[in-house]
């Protein structure tokens, strides 16, 4: 049997892209930086699943956490340079959905 030429880069993408909720996730950041329950409210993700995925995009580098020293503590969360270059990925995976998939 033929071992797959697949690029492991490219796959280690998908298999960050793949996980459930992280795709919308990074498309709602798309729109700049974001509250924690603005995030979860805008894309009826639990929070437990949020704070999960927004640590693991945090840990590759595509999302980043600011802290704002208010009463109450202010947080942040917005794509970093590497998550910002996903822009035209989700424009075009957005353009595909528009043509190919029913509502």
């Amino acid at each position: 049997m033929e071992k797959s030429l697949i690029c492991p880069r490219f796959e280690k993408a998908i298999g960050i892209l793949s996980q459930r909720w992280t795709g919308l996730i990074i498309y709602q950041l798309l729109n700049g930086p974001q509250r924690f329950c603005s995030i979860e409210s805008s894309i009826g993700i639990s929070g437990k699943v949020l704070s999960d995925r927004l640590k693991d995009l945090e840990n590759e580098g595509i999302v980043k956490r600011d802290v704002y020293p208010e009463t109450p503590v202010r947080i942040e969360y917005s794509l970093t340079e590497k998550g910002l270059a996903m822009e035209p990925l989700m424009n075009e995976i957005e353009k595909w959905s528009q043509a190919w998939l029913e509502a």
